[in-house]
């Protein structure tokens, strides 16, 4: 299959423009040639004529089983959210529960221009199931917990997922071990996990120091705030992507500016679980890496990437009181090129000639793009998820014109709402 876009604007990325009326010629799932006016024979030929393309979003942390949970309790305290009402009820889910939540959640990532996310949760088969059939990419993690007794049993699933799942579909889904966090699992656990992870492709994904809460515990439990306590543990020897990193010290940035360490910013969920503001624009200045994500509906209530781009940048200019801080292109940089690092994507996350063609198109047309001023600013300021067009993925259509190619969006709406009545019918025996 190849197609060959005319005269269509598109994001530079690498000298931080907008480049118009360009030429650009997919072939398989690479980009394999750009330039102006190009006579190249194609299966299909499209006019680029008001519309933008972008690199592929990167949905950098997200909890996709937990779109059950989206309404089902907000306003209250971190803890007690999880061990009084998510936990809880997470306890009943069965494997086809999270199969189809996790749909419904990758359809509301494609919609917003995703196309590759880093998911953490559990029946982490199921949602390879449902990534594979979706054609997007995935980073598909483990959350590991030893706190129940069942730490080894849990290893041996990551690794039996890793070899049944790992590069399957054309490469498109990876498979990580994710220690939940610090204070779910032993430090013994957490020693195990690293070497399971240097085993494998040498990736961990967990949370760290999201809640003042989790640092002062630590303090308390190890004498180190939880980056220097990971890292004493051998953890950060890893690839690590480190969801949240809200309250990261001075002392922890200079420990992680030379390593493989990626934060991901989630700022609807740390605004919404009233968690703090993570120091996005010092960790920028210090040139570490960072990805942004949703976090799982049940604390954020969206799936919606780019409003998570449109609030992380500009929180950050009343948290610095400083109108510069966390530019545009900076926010576009972490939902891309960042984002695919971060998840040890290579080639990927960039407009440029053999890098894979994970896509966005944006309709100029709408209202939110007129008139066409600055269109980096547009996209994180004032486009929505509306205008998102058309979504590619691996040089393939997973949403064109508004529809999804692959997902019966109402038949998983129909099955979430079934799942959800007998979900609730078990918890409440």
């Amino acid at each position: 299959m190849s197609i060959l876009y005319k005269n269509i604007n598109y994001l530079d990325l690498e000298n931080e423009k907008i480049i118009e009326g360009a030429d650009i010629f997919i072939e398989g799932n690479l980009i394999k040639k750009i330039g102006n006016n190009l006579q190249i024979k194609a299966s299909e030929v499209i006019d680029g004529n008001f519309l933008l393309m972008t690199p592929g979003f990167v949905n950098g942390h997200t909890h996709l089983g937990m779109s059950y949970f989206r309404n089902y309790a907000d306003d209250l305290k971190l803890m007690d959210w999880l061990e009084n009402e998510i936990w809880p009820i997470e306890n009943k889910l069965t494997a086809d529960d999270i199969y189809w939540s996790s749909l419904l959640s990758i359809c509301e990532n494609i919609k917003s221009g995703v196309t590759n996310f880093c998911d953490m949760y559990y029946e982490m088969d199921r949602v390879c199931d449902a990534t594979i059939i979706s054609g997007i990419r995935g980073t598909l993690t483990r959350g590991l917990t030893d706190n129940d007794g069942k730490g080894k049993e849990k290893l041996k699933s990551v690794r039996e997922l890793y070899n049944n799942y790992h590069n399957k579909a054309n490469g498109r889904i990876k498979v990580v071990p994710a220690p939940h966090a610090i204070y779910t699992c032993s430090e013994n656990f957490l020693r195990e996990i690293s070497d399971l992870s240097k085993d494998l492709d040498g990736i961990i994904n967990i949370h760290l120091s999201e809640t003042k809460g989790e640092v002062e515990n630590s303090l308390k439990e190890h004498g180190m705030t939880p980056i220097s306590y990971v890292n004493s543990l051998g953890l950060l020897d890893n690839h690590v992507i480190a969801a949240h990193c809200v309250h990261i010290t001075d002392e922890e940035i200079s420990l992680v500016k030379d390593k493989k360490f990626y934060p991901i910013y989630n700022p609807t969920s740390n605004l919404k679980l009233a968690s703090g503001f993570t120091p996005v624009d010092k960790l920028l200045k210090n040139n570490i890496i960072m990805g942004i994500g949703t976090d799982g509906d049940s604390s954020n209530n969206s799936q919606n990437l780019l409003q998570d781009m449109h609030i992380g940048a500009i929180v950050n200019k009343a948290r610095e009181m400083d109108e510069e801080a966390v530019k545009a292109i900076e926010i576009l940089k972490m939902a891309t090129i960042n984002g695919q690092r971060a998840l040890g994507i290579s080639k990927a996350g960039l407009i440029k000639e053999d890098y894979l063609a994970d896509l966005t198109i944006f309709n100029l047309k709408s209202s939110n793009f007129t008139p066409k001023n600055n269109l980096i600013n547009a996209l994180v300021y004032s486009a929505t998820a509306e205008d998102v067009r058309d979504v590619l993925c691996d040089g393939k259509f997973v949403m064109r014109n508004r529809e999804l190619v692959n997902l019966d969006e109402e038949r998983i709406k129909f099955e979430v709402n079934r799942h959800f009545e007998e979900l609730v019918k078990r918890w409440e025996k």
